[in-house]
């Protein structure tokens, strides 16, 4: 599973910097050539999705998405447990209801056209959601399974480097 929690930093971290890119790009084109372009934002935007779904994975894996545990924390023990698996359980349902429903936006639309870019088809830049639903939902398997794997030394990327 570190392969696939570090090919998810990357897709995501590929997919920042090609927005963080294309926006000035866009801008620029618009303000100081004078040539406004259609594509920066349709693929900005499309970048944000793939840098959304596969961070997230990704941020679940390594503990650090947003949990608000004001609750939990002010429950007994058992029922603060018991509290952390019910979310565990709805996060998975989510993901596979992500995954299934999906699979059926990117089947629907797969023929349908982007009009800025002829040729790519609305059921890929769809493919994120259902993708980044399995790896979530793979990543919540191995943590029910094997516990949290915040502390691996793929996951602590500095620390694993330190220590080479």
């Amino acid at each position: 599973m570190d392969w696939l929690y570090l090919a998810c930093i990357w897709i995501a971290g590929i997919a920042l910097a090609v927005m963080t890119i294309i926006i000035p790009w866009g801008v620029y084109a618009r303000y100081v050539l004078g040539t406004g372009s259609q594509w920066p934002e349709p693929l900005a935007i499309l970048m944000m999705v793939v840098f959304t779904f596969f961070g997230a994975a990704a941020c679940y894996r390594a503990d650090a998405h947003i949990a608000v545990t004001l609750l939990t924390g002010a429950l007994p023990r058992a029922a603060g447990v018991a509290a952390t698996r019910l979310v565990e359980l709805l996060l998975a349902a989510l993901c596979l209801f992500m995954v299934i429903w999906g699979f059926q936006l990117c089947w629907v639309t797969w023929y349908q056209e982007i009009a800025e870019f002829p040729g790519l088809r609305a059921g890929i830049t769809y493919l994120p959601l259902p993708i980044g639903g399995l790896i979530t939902l793979l990543f919540i398997i191995e943590r029910s399974v094997a516990g949290s794997q915040a502390q691996r030394a793929a996951v602590r990327l500095q620390e694993a480097k330190t220590a080479d």
